[in-house]
């Protein structure tokens, strides 16, 4: 921590005696300073404004009362601060709806609900069906974008959680089934026409007129499965290979993009491409027999490889496009972190509308805002909306 040139406070402290002789100090000349912050918070309690309605009766006999501010709808309750800082805790920070009552009330002396979390978190879903809309088409519209799914919990029942994603947007929804069912009920996937980045699950081959690129990261870490079943000393595994060339490859057109170049080096590029083809050749010649389940997936794996080619190695030829599919990833981890801290959801409303505020969180970080003044923005009725991309 650096000292600040202009701190709230100064307190001077004065020497006792001379260390020396023992005088008193207190008209010897000043000879220096020496500077020590503190840096603390000051005692922290809910400030209540009262808001005083007068009624006023005229000489014609009506009586008219005065006006509330905006959002002063109840004789009791609670600021757009105070919900901000429920909503940062409880989905922000992954906090059970008991532990951020219990915070709210140790911190604050503001003893809230359980049910009052619940509350003031529906509301603040319900408020982004604009912004859920526009992320849905921004997505949808856009030239490349990642989806993911993975598992999650509530009402004490295996559901999925489907991330529809760009650099710039996110989209989280939650629904009992893994498949198209579920990857529909996000309204993205249906209507998208540019290059989805995703693994290798089934389903998302399903959609007409979307081009692919497949999750090297995903495949490498099958081949690296593949390569820890080889028997031990062997020299050489066709895995390993396979893996060698798709890692070269990244780094090709890693390469190519830090020199500001356009293209990839043909010669080099078609090198690998040798390597990679070769690796899957003979990985599907070596476990052709496919006489147990693990060969049979080892088998699989190499056929894909293969067969799906370009759809693995688009990237090499579109900058636009990520190798993996990390992005992706990254923003649906949060979901699982919430899992790990603080348990399943308990209800599948309550998931719905805990992935919907993630979603606003996640796309207002990729463009640059802070998380408690976009809540702030939520709880204040004027959740804050993407601007229109500039041509």
């Amino acid at each position: 921590m650096a000292l600040v040139a202009d701190p709230n406070e100064r307190l001077r402290h004065e020497p006792g005696p001379c260390s020396g002789c023992g005088a008193d100090l207190a008209d010897a000349p000043e000879m220096g300073v020496e500077r020590r912050q503190v840096f603390d918070l000051p005692p922290m309690a809910v400030r209540v404004t009262e808001h005083q309605l007068i009624a006023r009766r005229c000489s014609c006999g009506a009586v008219t009362c005065g006006a509330a501010p905006e959002g002063v709808t109840a004789p009791v309750q609670y600021g757009p601060r105070v919900t901000a800082i429920i909503l940062y805790l409880y989905v922000g920070q992954f906090l059970s709806k008991k532990r951020t009552a219990q915070a709210l009330a140790e911190l604050f002396g503001t003893p809230v609900s359980e049910g009052t979390v619940a509350r003031m978190t529906k509301r603040a879903a319900d408020d982004l069906d604009e912004f859920c809309d526009v992320v849905r088409d921004r997505i949808a519209d856009a030239e490349v974008a990642g989806f993911d799914e993975t598992g999650l919990r509530v009402a004490g029942s295996l559901h999925w959680v489907h991330c529809a994603r760009t650099d710039r947007y996110t989209l989280i929804t939650c629904h009992p089934k893994r498949g198209r069912k579920g990857i529909d009920d996000a309204g993205v996937l249906g209507r998208f026409r540019g290059v989805a980045v995703h693994d290798a699950w089934a389903p998302y081959d399903t959609y007409p007129g979307t081009g692919h690129q497949l999750c090297c990261a995903h495949a490498l870490r099958e081949l690296a499965g593949v390569a820890d079943t080889a028997p031990p000393g062997a020299d050489w595994c066709w895995a390993g290979q396979a893996a060698d060339a798709l890692t070269a490859l990244q780094r090709l057109v890693a390469e190519t993009q830090a020199r500001g170049a356009d293209t990839v080096d043909a010669h080099a590029l078609n090198a690998q491409v040798q390597l990679y083809r070769s690796a899957a050749q003979i990985g599907i010649t070596q476990t052709a027999a496919r006489s147990d389940p693990v060969m049979k997936k080892h088998h699989a794996l190499a056929r894909r490889l293969l067969d799906r080619q370009d759809d693995y190695l688009r990237f090499t030829t579109d900058r636009r496009i990520p190798a993996d599919n990390n992005g992706s990833e990254r923003d649906i981890r949060m979901i699982k972190l919430r899992q790990k801290v603080s348990g399943c959801l308990r209800s599948l409303t309550g998931a719905k509308q805990f992935c919907t505020i993630r979603s606003y969180l996640s796309t207002a970080a990729k463009h640059g805002r802070h998380m408690f003044d976009t809540l702030v923005m939520l709880t204040e009725g004027q959740p804050w909306l993407p601007a229109i991309p500039s041509c």
